[in-house]
C-alpha cells in the first residue's frame, strides 16, 4: 500500500500542477486573475472553499499525527499541500507514515 501512496503522491503533484502550468502559459504569474476565476461561479467557488478547508484541516492532522506516531520529513508534506494541495500533501504523509510504521513494526 505505502508504494500505492507514493504514487498517488505523484499523481495529486503532477495533475493539478499541468493546469497551473496552462493557466501561467496563458496569462503569466497572475495571482488576482487566478482567484477571479477561482470564484467566478458559485459551482468553482464550493470547490475552492472546500479544498482550503480540507488542506486546512490535513495541515493540522498532519502536525498531529506526525508528531504522534514520529513521521519522517514531515516538513515536506506541509510543504506540498501548501505549494500544490490536498492531493499532493496527503498521499505523501500517508506513504511517509507507513514507511514509518513499517520500520518500527507496528504494520
Amino acid at each position: 500500500m505505502q508504494w500505492l501512496y507514493l504514487v498517488g503522491a505523484f499523481a495529486g503533484t503532477l495533475l493539478p500542477l499541468s493546469y497551473l502550468a496552462r493557466f501561467v502559459a496563458a496569462h503569466g504569474p497572475d495571482a488576482p486573475l487566478l482567484l477571479a476565476q477561482l470564484f467566478q461561479t458559485d459551482a468553482s467557488a464550493f470547490f475552492a472553499v472546500d479544498v482550503f478547508v480540507s488542506g486546512l484541516v490535513l495541515l493540522l492532522f498532519i502536525t498531529a499525527e506526525g508528531r504522534r506516531v514520529g513521521v519522517k520529513n514531515v516538513w515536506l508534506c506541509v510543504l506540498c499541500t501548501l505549494l500544490v494541495g490536498v492531493s499532493s500533501g496527503l498521499p505523501l504523509f500517508l506513504f511517509f507514515r507507513e514507511r514509518g510504521l513499517r520500520e518500527s513494526g507496528q504494520t
